[in-house]
């Protein structure tokens, strides 16, 4: 770089590429430098390679979606929101289409527009986009940031803007050096854990059903038998426990009671129905198909794969017919239908979690501005910091609000 620049960003993602356009649409000379051989590896992956941009939700729905410091992203949202942000890729030729759920995504279906748009508006702004340039150490002195050590030499820059992403996915170039880094100048990282993490469960039975889905189930999470959390929605079988958006949700307040409570997962297969609704239907189906296997019968009720488990789990023959089927039993298989229970074991590892709970305390920056209250100079934006919100689009909203508001900031002489 010929100049010497006013703003450096670590880390090409969502977050580093807006807080470098931003900054640069602001005047500034700015050097991004990216570890990896391209930008935007872990965002071109998002939403199985679709991304969920963000979720059109107010911004109350945004704020209680985050599971830690929610409320320290009103500042950012009230100045770059969802409705911004589709204004933005619009502009930019790209547009979008929402979902249940009010999911967002890119109108083409491909993560990989939204990394072309970013990437393009951050050079078109004049901001330099270095890659295979890993920063080692953020340099600073009296309290403010004077630069970046990376292999290659040193940078020096009187702004410094970090957004190296969380501890997931460490393929993609998110390996926890922005933590590491953060906490060599004095700010305090809080517990680095998976979130939006697939989560494996004791009962062997699960191994049969991998590729299962459920729809419109409820899901209660249960922490030495006390309710600790609720969704409603769709979850998936895997061959090693559960996953699927409703567990990917749980999944945090799962982490965040493991080790300190015994955890189990109670599903209802028929939320909408009361108990007594379900054992009327079930003396209905009994009743009406009295000559039927019992096999039969449940696959009026249950996913036909499911069934064997249940009639085990329920301690039926599975040749015991309708009209053959007693009252203690029609109670166990109603007790099955409205809260099956699984025995969590843990999470997946961290490495395959989708983001990253804990990090750079926000007690320790500025709400407005994202600069750090510790070392003048040096901002935080994206999922650095110690906020994390469920599946669904507010994480990547997130990322680009702080990464707007940090690259506006840091512009300010």
């Amino acid at each position: 770089m010929s100049l010497k620049p006013d703003v450096i960003v670590v880390g090409g993602g969502a977050s580093g590429l807006m807080a470098a356009g931003r900054a640069a649409e602001q005047g500034c000379r700015v050097l991004l430098l990216e570890k990896m051989g391209r930008v935007g590896v872990k965002l071109s992956l998002t939403g199985k390679g679709r991304c969920n941009l963000t979720n059109g939700g107010d911004l109350p729905t945004f704020i209680s979606s985050f599971r830690h410091n929610g409320k320290f992203l009103y500042n950012v949202f009230s100045r770059f929101f969802n409705d911004d942000l589709i204004s933005f890729f619009a502009s930019r030729g790209l547009s979008v289409i929402e979902e249940r759920g009010r999911r967002i995504f890119p109108a083409s279906n491909r993560a990989q527009d939204v990394v072309r748009v970013l990437r393009l508006y951050a050079q078109s702004q004049g901001a330099i986009l270095q890659i295979h340039s890993p920063v080692r150490e953020i340099l600073a002195g009296d309290g403010r940031v004077t630069g970046v050590h990376t292999d290659s030499g040193r940078f020096e820059a009187p702004k410094v803007i970090l957004a190296t992403g969380g501890a997931s996915y460490p393929q993609t170039g998110s390996s926890g050096d922005g933590f590491r880094m953060a906490e060599k100048l004095g700010h305090t990282i809080q517990r680095i854990r998976p979130a939006l993490v697939p989560l494996e469960v004791e009962e062997p039975f699960v191994r049969e059903l991998p590729g299962l889905g459920l729809k419109n189930v409820k899901v209660t999470l249960l922490a030495d038998g006390r309710k600790a959390g609720e969704e409603f929605g769709e979850m998936l079988f895997t061959h090693f426990g559960l996953s699927g958006p409703i567990i990917l949700t749980l999944s945090g307040l799962v982490v965040d009671r493991l080790g300190s409570a015994h955890v189990d997962l109670s599903i209802d297969f028929k939320p909408a129905l009361s108990r007594e609704q379900v054992e009327s239907r079930l003396i209905r189906e009994f009743q009406e198909h009295h000559q039927k296997r019992i096999v039969s019968i449940l696959d009026h009720l249950l996913p036909r794969r499911l069934v064997p488990i249940f009639i085990q789990r329920a301690g039926i023959s599975s040749q015991v017919k309708g009209n053959e089927v007693s009252a203690a039993a029609r109670k166990r298989l109603l007790h099955l239908l409205k809260d099956w229970r699984l025995t969590v074991k843990g999470p997946r590892p961290l490495e395959e979690a989708i983001i990253t709970a804990g990090g750079v305390s926000v007690q320790e920056v500025h709400p407005v501005t994202l600069e750090s209250r510790i070392t003048r100079g040096l901002h935080f934006c994206g999922e650095i910091l110690d906020v994390d919100g469920k599946t669904g689009g507010y994480n990547l909203q997130a990322a680009f609000s702080t990464g707007w508001v940090a690259g506006e900031a840091s512009a300010r002489r």
